[in-house]
């Protein structure tokens, strides 16, 4: 039987984590067995950069603290070896960096589940948003889109006022 001070632990880790996951925007729940230390050390220091804190956890401590975070729909997913990857205010940047690892480790590694805000998503989900481009190419894209008709505009102006020399030529 556990004492005490075993369960007083286990319960002061439950507690920061559940405050950890209300303050999350997102995450994602990984089985990370058969990864080799080089792997994981690279993933690791990949997730370290983007800002996203991950690590292992036991699956009762991450269910009783998902819980009480009010996350529903991941407790069936929390079976075998379970690592969380979270992030306080970017729900990308954990799934693509682990998305990345799934498709390079092949079955030694695999996404289970995510979340967003209070909500589970599947891994299609997670691959979804994996997929997304980086938040720099998004506004390239929106700038090129608002400027697209300006250049338009101007285009057009051009060829209008050079078939008026033309013509006033003529």
């Amino acid at each position: 039987m556990a004492s005490e001070k075993i369960i007083a632990q286990k319960q002061q880790f439950v507690d920061e984590l559940a405050k950890k996951l209300e303050n999350a925007a997102g995450g994602v729940i990984v089985d990370y067995k058969g990864i080799t230390v080089a792997e994981d050390t690279a993933l690791r220091k990949a997730l370290r950069e983007a800002g996203v804190d991950y690590f292992v956890v036991k699956n009762t401590l991450l269910r009783r603290a998902a819980e009480k975070a009010g996350i529903t729909g991941i407790e069936e997913h929390l079976e075998g070896t379970t690592a969380i990857a979270i992030h306080e205010s970017d729900i990308i940047s954990a799934p693509k960096i682990l998305y990345k690892q799934s498709q390079d480790s092949g079955d030694r590694f695999n996404i289970k589940i995510g979340f967003i805000g209070k909500e589970a998503i599947s891994v299609a989900e997670v691959e979804e948003y994996a997929k997304l481009p980086s938040k720099e190419v998004l506004i390239s894209k929106l700038l090129f889109m608002l400027q697209s008709p300006m250049q338009r505009l101007a285009i057009a102006a051009s060829e209008i006022a050079k078939k008026k020399e033309s013509e006033g030529a003529a």
